[in-house]
């Protein structure tokens, strides 16, 4: 299957250490080589970057790789093809408008036998259960909301309708509309929050460190989200299985199976 990458902050900050290590699982360190794509969301819009080829060899890699593009939400992912033929339509991640912003969506896991009816506002461009799957999260949120609701009710209909989808195969995803990163595990992601005080990570996949109290405030904080760590050296938390969590601020503050769950500042 596929590999997640996301990362939440309460500044803007750049992927470049984490993409360093995620991007070789792309064909060298891993066997995920059916295509990539990244975006980061800059205010109101949106950089993204797609490319049908292995990350690991790919020139648009290699210039996100060499371009320290800062933001506050990113979703990165490298396929493994389960459904749907190699090509630039089926690279995650994916966007569409609704509510007047970007929301983008990539998924890690197999859908079988699903087949969500033809939507009125959203459809797939591709032939992937991930799009599909996407567009109905959408479709069925549109359908019931004309403006974007509040942030309570929101969590609560993107868990009820992951409930959903999830009886049909594994789903793990990565959401967002640059205000908030909305991650569902169905069965493996991990997590790290790096805040003051700033420590050296080492990665798993490259023999590259870095000490963040060189590059960071004392106010930042910065969550990563991956399908498996990328540092060997620091302690990520695992998901429980069929939990949302909603991220923020560079932090998680809701999560589906602990209701009591509030980060407060």
């Amino acid at each position: 299957m596929c590999q997640l990458l996301g990362m939440n902050c309460n500044t803007p900050t750049d992927i470049l250490f984490s993409f360093e290590g995620f991007h070789r699982r792309g064909g060298l360190t891993d066997h995920h080589a059916d295509g990539w794509g990244i975006a980061f969301f800059e205010g109101h819009g949106v950089r993204m970057f797609n490319d049908d080829r292995p990350s690991v060899d790919s020139p648009v890699a290699e210039l996100v790789r060499r371009y320290p593009i800062k933001s506050e939400n990113v979703i990165a992912h490298i396929r493994k093809a389960t459904q749907g033929t190699v090509n630039l339509a089926n690279a995650h991640p994916f966007i569409r408008e609704m509510w007047g912003c970007y929301w983008v969506f990539a998924h890690n896991g197999n859908l079988i036998d699903y087949a969500p009816a033809k939507g009125q506002y959203y459809r797939p461009v591709g032939d992937t259960d991930s799009e599909a799957a996407f567009c109905q999260l959408l479709e069925t949120l549109r359908q019931e909301f004309d403006e974007q609701p509040d942030e309570d009710t929101l969590f609560e209909r993107i868990n009820a309708i992951a409930t959903e989808i999830r009886a049909f195969g594994v789903f793990n995803f990565m959401l967002s509309n640059g205000e908030a990163l909305y991650v569902h595990c169905s069965t493996q992601l991990h997590y790290i929050v790096r805040q003051a005080p700033f420590t050296n990570a080492h990665l798993v996949d490259d023999d590259i460190s870095v000490d963040f109290s060189t590059v960071t405030t004392p106010k930042d904080r910065v969550a990563v989200i991956a399908t498996q760590p990328l540092t060997d050296n620091e302690h990520w938390t695992p998901l429980a299985a069929n939990q949302l969590v909603l991220f923020r601020d560079g932090a998680p503050q809701r999560m589906s199976n602990n209701p009591e769950f509030r980060l407060t500042y």
